[in-house]
């Protein structure tokens, strides 16, 4: 029976408010004449039917009370009237009627109606009407509430009306922090026709739902989606002044259930339109499953990436190099709650830099393949800290190599950068550096076989721009942006990594691969796609009213404009499509080890303008700015300065 009074409430609070207050003046009505009638009952002890000047006292009740509940508001917000402050608004109101009702019915009288009953009746109409007021409280309050929660709530769209859409509705019901109210979905033949409830719509509809129905939001659940597919319906919508939010691929949903907590923020790989390249198992295994893997840098964003495609992979043992305490207790936490009981993790603090450490691990573990991400790969960071980052990038592969040469490991992979071309700056000439240390070792080695792996920006990772970027959209702007025409390629840190694997069991020595980056992205671009895919638009000169601001600043010390993957122009594909092979002209060793120990020299007093000559003779293309911004040089010349 309570069960069906619950689900009488949800129609009775459909209705229009005309009709609701039509219902409650009715029922107040009612209990006039119900108390009318009571009231006789009480005083002759007996039931009479409302007849003669009994009906008559009923009806006058009715005109007596029904202006006096109007004129205090009973009917204005129903639901107002139900709490304790209600009581006392019913309290004062049925003391104005008993006073006119009891002056007519008790003090002057009327003929057939016991002067009692102008005392009792408004003593039980009291009692009725607060009664009903508290029963609808209880009743339909609750409800009532509910439902003023749930309009308050942010509407959503679902892109998608298949399995994944349904699921996520039904997920989505008892949802408090979004409401959903339709489907889009691209079948003509679905608009206008309701599933589970909701309408469906078509893209095109989006605009006039936004403006009509007040849609702040988009769920795309496309998990099967091609990548430019999803582009196509990003582009769709970037103007539509809704946020988007996407659930994982469906691989990622194979395990479990759509749920909510799948739903994530837009990722920014999703315009890039490329689809990824199934990766080759046999690549993947070749120089990983059943052996004991090293890998530097593994607190960073690739060196994090390459550990858990590792690990998925099976080696026997995978040893994690960090220098950062923190950074390798968070990886190592992460790892571990993936942890297969057949591999052995073992997390250890070292820098790559110290060759005793270097030579006890690898000694320790007899490590079969070395990932090398170790590095300093900030641009602005290492060009005010240059010979640091040399020491690190340079002189910490080079041990690294040096170590793993001689406890004889299988395969080192050095993992480069698109900066190592032609490079303005210290990071990106390091990296250069580094690659040709390792062309060098690998010209006269008989055991270890050295590569080298070359790929531009991934999204995500610590020093990208997207993170930046979205940090500052959610703080309101406005965007930092160091030039309009700043041109980068970028690819997905899974992408990455995978890539980075296969490559290297391509190696046979003295290779550098290129990873295929798919066609350049402009950052402009990039950071106005993100603004509108977060239902804002950007504040210009032309939409002075928008939201988020665009600031250009200025190239950062050794910053370019635009980035290159290759220093010749002749790479020659290999097995894999997405990776090229790359024939870049090196220093051989006799006389590469000659000037490397002449940039030590340097590196040790930091004698900044050698360190650049030294870097300009030895990489090709380094065009450094003439200015020198290492920041304990320049204070020393201005303390040099104001002596003089």
């Amino acid at each position: 029976m309570f069960s069906n009074a619950k689900f009488l409430a949800e129609p009775v609070l459909g209705l229009p408010r005309a009709a609701k207050r039509l219902i409650v003046l009715m029922v107040d009505a009612s209990l006039c004449i119900l108390t009318v009638w009571l009231s006789f009952y009480l005083r002759l002890g007996e039931l009479i039917a409302l007849s003669d000047s009994a009906l008559l006292a009923a009806i006058v009740s009715i005109i007596i009370a029904l202006p006096i509940f109007i004129t205090f508001g009973f009917y204005r917000a129903i639901f107002r009237y139900s709490g304790w402050s209600a009581l006392m608004t019913v309290s004062k109101a049925i003391s104005i009627y008993a006073l006119i009702y009891a002056s007519i019915y008790t003090a002057v009288g009327i003929d057939g109606v016991p002067r009692t009953i102008g005392l009792i009746q408004p003593i039980l109409l009291l009692l009725f009407v607060g009664a009903s007021r508290a029963a609808a409280r209880y009743w339909l309050g609750g409800i009532y509430k509910n439902k003023l929660k749930l309009a308050a709530l942010p509407k959503v769209l679902i892109y998608g009306a298949g399995t994944a859409g349904r699921q996520l509705a039904a997920a989505m019901s008892n949802n408090h922090e979004m409401r959903v109210v339709g489907f889009i979905d691209d079948d003509d033949r679905l608009h206008g026709h309701i599933l589970n409830g909701y309408p469906i719509y078509g893209a095109a509809d989006l605009p006039g739902l936004v403006e009509s129905v007040n849609v702040s939001d988009v769920l795309l659940a496309l998990p099967s989606a091609s990548r430019k597919r999803r582009n196509e319906i990003l582009n769709e919508m970037l103007h539509a002044k809704v946020s988007v939010r996407t659930l994982p691929s469906v691989t990622e949903l194979a395990q479990g259930k759509v749920s909510i907590s799948l739903l994530r923020e837009l990722d920014i790989d999703d315009l890039l339109g490329r689809e990824p390249v199934n990766p080759n198992h046999i690549l993947l295994g070749k120089i990983v499953s059943e052996k004991v893997v090293l890998v530097t840098g593994a607190g960073g964003s690739i060196g994090s990436e390459l550990c858990r495609q590792i690990l998925k992979i099976g080696p026997s043992a995978l040893l994690l190099i960090e220098q950062s305490e923190y950074a390798l207790y968070q990886i190592h936490q992460e790892l571990q709650s993936l942890h297969n009981e057949h591999v052995q993790l073992v997390p250890l603090l070292a820098s790559v830099r110290d060759e005793g450490r270097m030579r006890e691990i690898m000694s320790t573990w007899k490590p079969d393949t070395v990932y090398h991400t170790a590095a300093y790969k900030h641009v602005p960071l290492v060009e005010h800290n240059p010979a640091e980052g040399i020491k690190n990038n340079v002189l910490g592969t080079l041990t690294a190599a040096r170590m793993a040469a001689e406890q004889g490991v299988t395969d080192f992979v050095l993992i480069s950068t698109d900066k190592a071309v032609r490079p303005t700056n210290i990071m990106g000439a390091s990296k250069r550096l580094a690659e040709m240390v390792l062309q060098a070792l690998a010209e006269n080695s008989n055991g270890t076989k050295f590569t080298m792996v070359r790929f531009g920006n991934v999204l995500g990772s610590s020093g990208s721009v997207v993170p930046k970027f979205r940090e500052q959209i959610r703080n309101g702007g406005p965007i930092t942006l160091t030039h309009p025409e700043i041109t980068r390629y970028f690819m997905t840190i899974p992408e990455a990594a995978q890539l980075v694997i296969q490559a290297g069991a391509m190696a046979r020595g003295g290779e550098v691969f290129v990873l295929d980056m798919g066609q350049p992205v402009k950052i402009m671009n990039l950071a106005v796609r993100m603004i509108e895919l977060s239902g804002l638009s950007v504040r210009n000169e032309d939409h002075p009213e928008g939201d988020i601001e665009i600031q250009i600043t200025s190239l950062r010390p050794g910053e370019k404009l635009y980035e290159e993957l290759l220093i010749g122009d002749n790479p020659k594909p290999t097995s894999h499509p997405r990776i090229m092979k790359a024939h870049e002209e090196f220093v051989p060793w006799n006389l590469l080890e000659e000037k490397l120990d002449a940039l030590k020299t340097a590196l040790d007093i930091n004698d900044v303008g050698v360190i650049r000559y030294i870097l300009q003779q030895l990489v090709s293309g380094y065009a450094p700015n003439e200015e020198i911004v290492d920041w304990v040089h320049m204070a020393q010349e201005a303390e040099a300065g104001a002596l003089e």
